[in-house]
């Protein structure tokens, strides 16, 4: 079965084409059921080869498809790499992306473009994929910027509506500026390493001196933020909501912002060398989860309070990844895209019942009128704010531990990451008491029985995967190393509990006996409301000036610099034109001039 590993990214991608050849020719019925059935048939692929991998012992499968380019020294092979890692984030990405794009066939199903829509999905699926099985660095580059090309196409898909144009431009071209840098990074490792493939570059990483990976590292962390929308590139993550929610579950549980956890554990060996890159790398992780816990106190659209709770959990798993916990990192990865997932396409049932309205303001009333919505609800927040027994808990508590026995760490940051837990238990439970609880202001079109089934069934999974997918025993020591995990005290462990705990308690004085009640507009609401002011501190350092030079030169004023040196340079042709006349006798002088200039010169200096 592992023969059949190039099958998994093959299928969306097959099925991507064929329903880009096929425009205009296929149902709504036909396109749900090849864009959904290759995710459903990749799913299966990937559980037999998961198996068989299990069952040989675990040991890393390499599979050379073909020679690509066949460079000299450095051969590009279009060739997969499976190890645990691999096989983690392929099982996240094709099994929650199938229960995606399931849901998806009936949240779409009615949309005039669902054909492009799935077109988009399914390529999204194969980037991603080889992103995360290429062996090499030029795969892993194709598919980070195929993940980027992807995520623009579906959160502009309603193109009609300028805000949805600008939130993809402007995911565009952030996520750009990470991927700059990381491109530096992966040229240099190529240039130390003179290999592409990245088992070989991983193996010799103790080869290359400090400075060099310091630097290569770094430049890598700046790709990694970029994509994650960490600390300072995480200004496009809540305008993404622009695109359909189903995109938001993807982008958000199953594809894009994972990539970036995925290149630093995938990188390891390389940042053990360097200690000083993963202590910024826990620092810009603590910073992040802080940053979206205050921000998502206050917002009022439902996908950016769980957009900005998702920046909050990636900012953990970084934290995880600088205390040197690569598989605890992971395994909240994987935790994280089975309630998130659930959070987003439950937001999704719940904006569609209540006639598109995404405020939650203008909610209310959900567990009266919603019962099984608000239930789903319920328990992906219980995940999400790590109470004990759901998924959240088992992978934030293997974080935390890590977080205190580091040496690239300190008692600081754990103790910045439990007020971190406190956040979170607020601002989710915000959002429950406001949405289930509040004065019903718009009741729903009709309630849960009379809810279609395509709704319902792909969130099921999503529902025992968040209460149980914590239980899930992840092994990464032929990766990683074995883990090294000290018993912590008693109130080591039972503090982010508490911290839960008074979050709730906050949340029910607060907002539960007063749920009609907003919060108010000063300024602190505006400054949080705003993302605490990245949008408007980059708008004027960096768009400004080029707004102002694009108006300089509105009127060709820097055409005007090109002009003067045509000018200047034909001028100067006819004043040289005049000593051309054609009469020896004016040669003479004029050479006989110019000697006696210089010699008038040199001796003057001398």
């Amino acid at each position: 079965m592992l023969d059949l590993l190039f099958v998994i990214p093959l299928l969306p991608l097959v099925s991507s084409i064929l329903l880009l050849l096929l425009a205009g020719r296929l149902s709504a019925l036909q396109v749900a059921l090849l864009g959904v059935g290759s995710m459903g048939l990749a799913a299966l692929i990937t559980a037999l080869v998961g198996w068989e991998f299990i069952q040989t012992g675990g040991e890393a499968y390499q599979q050379v498809l073909f020679n690509w380019l066949p460079i000299a020294g450095a051969p590009i092979n279009l060739g997969l790499y499976l190890d645990q890692l691999s096989l983690v984030m392929t099982c996240v990405i094709v099994g929650v992306g199938w229960l995606i794009h399931w849901y998806a066939s009936a949240y779409m199903f009615n949309d005039k473009q669902v054909q492009r829509f799935f077109v988009y999905m399914n390529l999204f699926v194969f980037a991603m994929l080889m992103l995360v099985l290429g062996d090499n660095l030029i795969l892993l580059f194709l598919g980070w910027e195929g993940v980027g090309l992807c995520s623009f196409l579906l959160i502009g898909f309603w193109q009609y509506d300028p805000d949805n144009v600008k939130a993809a431009k402007k995911a565009f071209i952030v996520t750009r500026v990470g991927d700059t840098a990381m491109m530096i990074g992966l040229l240099m490792l190529f240039q130390y390493f003179d290999t592409l493939t990245i088992p070989n570059i991983l193996s010799q990483s103790e080869l290359v001196g400090n400075s060099v990976l310091w630097w290569a590292c770094l430049l890598l962390v700046g790709g990694a933020v970029g994509k994650s929308a960490q600390l300072p590139l995480q200004t496009w993550l809540p305008d993404a909501m622009a695109g359909p929610t189903p995109v938001s579950a993807l982008i958000h549980a199953a594809t894009m912002v994972t990539a970036g956890v995925y290149l630093i554990a995938r990188m390891q060996p390389l940042f053990m060398q360097v200690p000083q890159i993963l202590q910024i790398v826990a620092w810009i992780g603590t910073l992040t989860l802080l940053l979206a816990g205050f921000a998502a106190l206050v917002q009022t659209d439902i996908k950016r309070v769980l957009a900005y709770s998702t920046m909050s959990q990636i900012g953990y798993m970084f934290l995880g990844l600088g205390a040197m916990a690569y598989d605890s990192a992971i395994f909240h990865l994987m935790t994280h895209a089975f309630f998130k997932a659930l959070l987003f396409l439950t937001a999704g049932s719940i904006i569609v019942k209540m006639h598109h309205e995404q405020n939650i303001f203008k909610m209310g009333g959900l567990y009266k009128s919603l019962p099984l919505t608000s239930t789903f609800l319920l328990i992906g927040l219980l995940a999400l704010v790590a109470v004990p027994g759901f998924s959240g808990f088992f992978s934030k508590e293997a974080i935390l531990a890590a977080v205190w026995q580091a040496d690239t760490t300190s008692s600081l940051l754990w103790w910045m990451a439990v007020f971190g837990a406190f956040l979170t238990s607020v601002y989710s439970f915000r959002l429950l008491f406001i949405v289930c609880f509040g004065p019903a202001s718009h009741p729903p079109e009709d309630g849960d029985f009379k809810f279609s089934s395509q709704f319902v069934i792909p969130l099921m999974p999503l529902v025992l995967l968040a209460i149980g997918g914590g239980f899930i025993a992840l092994d990464f020591s032929q990766v990683f190393g074995p883990a090294q995990h000290e018993h912590l005290p008693l109130w080591l462990e039972l503090t982010p509990i508490g911290a839960a705990l008074v979050g709730l308690i906050v949340a029910w004085l607060v907002y539960f006996p007063k749920a009609k009640a907003q919060a108010g507009q000063g300024w602190l609401h505006r400054f949080l409301l705003g993302g605490l002011g990245f949008d408007w501190l980059y708008q004027q350092i960096f768009i400004r000036p080029l707004q102002f030079f694009a108006r300089i030169n509105k009127s060709d004023a820097v055409d005007y610099v090109y002009q003067f040196i045509a000018w200047f340079n034909l001028s100067l042709n006819e004043v040289l034109v005049l000593s051309q006349n054609g009469k020896l006798r004016w040669y003479l002088y004029g050479t006989l001039a110019g000697t006696a200039l210089m010699l008038g010169g040199l001796l003057w200096w001398r």
